[in-house]
């Protein structure tokens, strides 16, 4: 008699452990489907995440006239997606410029001088650029001050990186009509952390936002506005 109940003992543990292990087992494949589910999630955000054009020239132009307001509030935007501190430094020197051309939506740029000393020859300036947007095509020469020479690093998003020097490369993206012929036909995607130095003093060039737009730190030497020359006929300061 108490070796059936023994027996009977034994079953019971025995089922209650394999019910125990069910139960577990249930648990482990729902956390790991939640897990799932939540990596896709995550992945689906992570592609959608990244900054796109949100204003036009119809929000930039005001009765034919430039607006700076709006020009700044969809730079302010940019810095906010991605986590630009917006300092009282960058308040009392942020500028923009549509250089004559009426086509800020495609031909303009933000930008801050951190420091353009004459004396010591040296210039800092950071470069903000709304996606698909290009800064006119320029080029630096010899003024009393030896001409700018420049180094260029994006930080956020990506830029087309146009130069004069080297032969055309293919495919490259629409220039706007505003602007007109280029003579820099040759030209790299530079990616975040990218280094790139102007390939030859006096040399025409340009920078051109892709999609989700480009914050561009630039280094170089003492920056002579009246060393800048356009191709743009309607390009000025």
């Amino acid at each position: 008699m108490k070796q059936k109940k023994m027996i009977g003992l034994n079953r019971l543990i025995a089922g209650v452990f394999v019910f125990i292990l069910m139960i577990g087992c249930s648990k482990t494949s729902k956390e790991s489907s939640c897990c799932e589910n939540n990596n896709s999630v995550q992945l689906i955000n992570d592609k959608e995440m990244k900054y796109s054009k949100k204003y036009t020239n119809a929000d930039f132009y005001t009765d034919g006239k430039f607006n700076e307001e709006v020009a700044k509030k969809a730079y302010l935007e940019m810095f906010e997606f991605y986590g630009i501190p917006f300092t009282p430094f960058m308040e009392d020197n942020f500028w923009v410029a549509e250089f004559g051309v009426g086509d800020f939506e495609n031909v303009g740029m933000g930008g801050i001088f951190w420091v353009n000393d004459a004396e010591h020859g040296y210039f800092a300036h950071a470069i903000y650029l709304l996606p698909g947007q290009m800064i006119p095509e320029h080029a630096h020469v010899k003024t009393d001050y030896p001409a700018k020479f420049e180094t260029w690093m994006v930080t956020k998003g990506w830029a087309y990186n146009f130069s004069e020097v080297g032969d055309a490369t293919p495919n490259p993206p629409a220039i706007p009509a505003s602007h007109g012929e280029i003579k820099s036909k040759n030209f790299v995607v530079q990616n975040v952390g990218d280094i790139i130095h102007l390939k030859k003093s006096e040399t025409y060039h340009f920078l051109m936002a892709g999609p989700e737009g480009a914050i561009v730190d630039e280094w170089a030497s003492y920056h002579d506005g009246a060393g800048l020359r356009f191709t743009c006929p309607k390009a000025k300061l």
